[in-house]
């Protein structure tokens, strides 16, 4: 069975413009689709600046707003899987930060809401709130691509929880999605190494996706990157705007769980992770 797919992560520059935002995306996603990849990634907040003072200027409807609308078309014009990075979402006056998923015939096949809020005070570094104007998720999201291959999305801080990747690899995805914005502080620290972790502990691909490093406002770190299920990073972007591009052999997943079976060695006897109230 061919377990091989082509992907693509697109680092996006974003300014103050949603309406350039998404037309520069758009054109991305055709040049990732032209350049054979069959599944493509979007950063976090790629529509709106990332910041607590902009979300709700920038959120809209799921699925009525432009933003999916653009996904939607794109998704369907190029027959590809697309995760749609996030977008500020606004729904029954709560306001979500929201990764949405799309097949190749451009419908809506998954809907994920950033769970882990990014809450933090590093004294000379960075101090960020996000519960001051976002709604947490409470659900996991899974979809499936070609040959059964699943995949898990999460969303920025919910990189660093190792539970929300249990959870997924407990439903055998083998890859994760986290589009992310890591910042100047936490970037260089933390970015790299967490994505080596999720991959390795749980023997599966891991993607984060972040936008290009601006110089204003909260600023990110860049360095979108694939890593494989042994922990070794495969493709990464420096800090400007830039398509990643990879080719994914779902191979290497059963390999590395036959030859170091830690799954199964688990002792759910003494310890688990569960999903409580599903």
């Amino acid at each position: 069975m061919h377990r091989k797919v082509q992907a693509a992560l697109i680092q996006l520059v974003v300014g103050k413009s949603r309406s350039k935002n998404i037309e520069n995306a758009n054109q991305m996603i055709c040049e990732a689709k032209n350049k054979g990849a069959k599944l493509i990634a979007l950063p976090e907040c790629f529509n709106s600046p990332y910041g607590t003072n902009f979300f709700k200027e920038y959120s809209e409807s799921i699925p009525n707003g432009p933003t999916c609308k653009m996904l939607s078309n794109a998704a369907k014009e190029n027959e590809v899987y697309l995760v749609g990075g996030t977008i500020p979402e606004e729904d029954n006056g709560k306001i979500y930060n929201t990764c949405t998923v799309w097949d190749p015939k451009g419908e809506l096949i998954g809907k994920y809401r950033k769970m882990h809020l990014f809450d933090i005070d590093i004294p000379g570094g960075i101090t960020f709130k996000e519960s001051e104007i976002l709604t947490a998720g409470n659900d996991l999201q899974t979809f499936t691509i070609d040959n059964n291959i699943k995949v898990g999305i999460g969303i920025c801080y919910d990189l660093r929880f190792e539970e929300l990747a249990k959870l997924y690899r407990k439903r055998n995805c083998e890859l994760l999605i986290y589009p992310g914005a890591f910042n100047m502080t936490t970037g260089p620290l933390h970015w790299e190494l967490l994505q080596k972790a999720r991959a390795l502990d749980n023997q599966l691909f891991v993607f984060a996706v972040s936008p290009a490093r601006g110089d204003k406002g909260y600023i990110a770190w860049g360095h979108s990157q694939v890593t494989n299920p042994w922990g070794k990073v495969i493709a990464q972007a420096g800090h400007t705007e830039e398509i990643v591009y990879c080719e994914l052999d779902f191979d290497e997943c059963d390999k590395i769980r036959q030859q170091i079976p830690t799954f199964p060695q688990r002792r759910t006897d003494i310890y688990d992770t569960i999903l409580l109230n599903k």
